[in-house]
């Protein structure tokens, strides 16, 4: 009998030429396989079905024959034309293959592997007007992407979506996590975990896990022009494609922009799988930024961590953070430690105004009278630093907008090449005029803010400046795309970690981030804390953490632009942690998974990008943790010595958390070494070629 496998990539040939005839509507099951057209990946892992039923097209994914999505229908609601919802035939099908390596700018991974093969179906509706709609599917080894393409016909020259019909009938009640949307405060809440069944309605990644132990992320890519997907749960297993709505109720407005972002699902069968998963870059356009010498990962430190202790303060006073000779001081500390850029933030004129109410008080190129903007910015390009920029918008749009353009060409003659962000704002607060003359309010990720930061991506592009952005939209794999679109907050930050009573996150919390808010991108969380606790400021928080924790999140978080967040005279007291700290890469070659568990552990091993070190990270929740790390990653030609840094005996997070001790020995691709993590702990290592004096030394 003939492998699995190979039969099934010759099934899959058979089934190819079989889709070349079009399907009348008819029930499914009576249908022959010529009208149920399919297509699988390129190991014939995982597969895709369509077929027609009672006029509704149906699809179907199926994982080594098992199912993961029953069938279920396709199509949109329009509210200024007749619905796109069938009775529809297949009238043609194309069928296609593409497999090429391509290399990232910067990223997690150098090389990543497009391969895929595709299904491109065309759907006509039986009755009038008699439209087409083109649904296309890229079916990878990891999983599964299909988006809606519009062509343009008589009727749809424009139109408006007042719903999608897409919905995902899955097998079973699965384990799940995620955060709920249509929430008050955006994506910043803690992940629930749940069954599927009591979720409602949520925003992606969503991550399940089944009871045969296969791990699914479900998410979008490629989110131009469109409203941004939840997923509505319309009854215990199955969800529904819910666009967050425009401020006068339709979902989406299709105009020049005739495809609709992939929706995907991601399928491993083991969680660590899903990390190492690129199907989400790979459903983006390639880099479209012609020269990209300008954009660098990198590390930086700012003005902003005192603020949220209260130490300082953002607007003028005598406590005013942003003053020119402290941002002189904190330009020296990041020269001293190679750190790329300093942040400040405040240093514009509006703080002191009502500006959390409405970000129409800010100027965007005016600094406050203690801050002088042109002597910081020449100060910090002296001591080879960048001054990074600073736009806190509070969700006031229209009144950035007419700013941006004036704010971006200063910032380039300042010599600046990254810019954070900020949209902070809650519910629907983002106001704009309606097509009535009336003040509409509009979500952070409705298709008004997805085109807003578009543009605001592509102007900063144009003078050659780096994104960093905070309470915006979800990733959904653009930095491909736009590689100057670096990282991203969009969920719970560090700054929780000094406000309200809660005491800070929980350690769970960074362990549930690689396998939920990550997988859709870089994550600027700002790590690197080494003054746990903050008697003097803020005695009732603190971080539920370890020292050797807070250096692992440099390797399990993922962001090329990563902040030591920390005040300098903290750092000061703690020379091993900023000594790691300051020369973890932020550009990694490969990234390899070794011990995984959703919110428990985490094990990962990244290979820097411009030498042959190697760099593991290894958290755990709040629970201690023995874990094995087999070092196979490593070059089999070469001895390596393995600088450690792991929790002490006694280090606990809530009692003793700077208990670390610091090692060296000599390892080589055959060694297994066991990973002892504290509660609330971890352990970071970095593996560099040995030099003949290392092994005298350590042998």
């Amino acid at each position: 009998m003939l492998p699995r496998p190979l039969l099934c990539a010759l099934l899959f040939a058979s089934t190819v030429l079989l889709c070349a005839m079009p399907a009348a509507a008819q029930p499914a099951d009576d249908a022959p396989a010529s009208e149920r057209p399919a297509v699988a990946s390129p190991s014939a892992i995982n597969t895709v079905q369509v077929e027609i039923d009672g006029g509704v097209p149906m699809y179907r994914i199926a994982r080594l024959g098992e199912p993961v999505v029953e069938p279920s229908p396709l199509g949109f609601l329009l509210e200024d034309a007749p619905d796109l919802d069938g009775p529809f035939a297949i009238t043609a099908v194309d069928t296609s293959s593409f497999d090429n390596t391509w290399e990232q700018v910067w990223g997690e991974k150098r090389f990543i592997r497009n391969h895929y093969n595709e299904l491109r179906i065309t759907l006509t509706e039986q009755e009038a007007p008699g439209r087409d709609l083109v649904v296309t599917f890229r079916v990878y080894d990891d999983g599964v992407g299909f988006r809606y393409e519009f062509p343009e016909q008589e009727g749809m020259e424009q139109f408006r979506i007042a719903d999608e019909l897409t919905e995902f009938r899955l097998t079973g009640d699965h384990e799940s996590w995620y955060i709920d949307a249509y929430q008050w405060n955006r994506f910043e809440y803690y992940f629930e975990n749940t069954p599927l069944s009591e979720a409602d309605t949520v925003h992606t990644p969503l991550t399940m896990r089944t009871d045969d132990d296969l791990y699914i992320s479900m998410h979008e890519a490629a989110l131009v022009d469109f409203s941004t997907m939840t997923l509505e749960r319309t009854d215990s297993t199955t969800l529904k494609s819910n666009l967050m709505p425009w401020g006068e109720g339709d979902r989406v407005r299709v105009q020049d922009t005739r495809v609709s972002p992939w929706r995907t699902l991601q399928l491993a069968d083991a969680p660590g799988d899903l990390i190492t998963s690129y199907l989400i870059l790979n459903l983006n356009e390639p880099n479209k930024i012609e020269d990209t010498s300008w954009i660098k990962p990198a590390k930086y430190n700012g003005i902003w961590w005192e603020m949220h202790l209260d130490k300082s303060t953002w607007s003028p006073g005598e406590d005013l953070g942003a003053t020119t000779e402290n941002a002189k001081r904190y330009i020296d500390f990041a020269a001293e430690h190679g750190l790329e850029h300093t942040l400040v933030e405040g240093w514009n004129v509006g703080w002191d105004e009502e500006w959390y109410d409405s970000g129409k008080v800010f100027s965007f190129t005016e600094s406050v009278d203690a801050f002088d903007l042109e002597e910081v910015a020449q100060y910090a390009r002296d001591n080879d630093v960048r001054l990074m920029g600073h736009h806190e918008t509070s969700a006031g749009v229209l009144h950035y907008e007419e700013q941006m353009e004036d704010a971006f060409q200063l910032y380039e003659d300042l010599g600046v090449r990254a810019v954070k962000m900020g949209y902070v704002g809650h519910d629907t607060e983002i106001e704009r005029p309606g097509e009535d003359g009336e003040t509409q309010y509009e979500w952070h990720h409705g298709q008004f803010m997805v085109n807003h930061h578009q543009e605001v991506t592509e102007l900063a592009a144009e003078h050659q400046i780096m994104l960093n952005v905070h309470e915006g939209v979800k990733d959904t794999g653009l930095r491909r795309t736009y590689p100057n679109l670096m990282t991203r907050e969009v969920a719970m930050g560090r700054e929780y970690d000094a406000w309200g009573g809660a005491g800070g996150h929980p350690p769970e919390y960074t362990a549930r981030l690689p396998f939920t808010r990550s997988l859709a991108g870089p994550f600027d969380y700002t790590p690197g804390m080494v003054d746990l606790h903050f008697d003097e400021h803020k005695p009732d928080n603190r971080i539920k953490s370890t020292l050797a924790k807070e250096m692992a999140l440099y390797i399990t978080i993922y962001s090329p632009l990563h902040m030591l967040a920390d005040l300098p005279e903290n750092y000061e007291e703690r020379p091993e942690a900023l000594q790691f700290m300051t020369q973890v890469p932020t550009d990694w070659h490969d990234t390899e998974v070794l011990n995984a568990s959703i919110g428990n552990y985490i094990t990962m091993a990244r290979q820097d990008r411009n030498s042959d070190d190697w760099y593991l990270g290894s958290i755990t929740d709040e629970t201690g943790r023995v874990l094995s790390a087999p070092l196979s990653f490593l070059d089999a030609e070469t001895r390596y010595v393995a600088e450690i840094y792991r929790d002490g005996t006694d280090a606990h997070w809530e009692d003793a958390p700077y208990d670390m001790v610091t090692e060296e020995r000599l390892v080589d691709n055959t060694t297994d070494l066991t990973l002892r993590l504290a509660a609330g702990g971890g352990q970071v290592i970095r593996f560099r070629p040995a030099t003949e004096e290392d092994v005298a030394r350590l042998e």
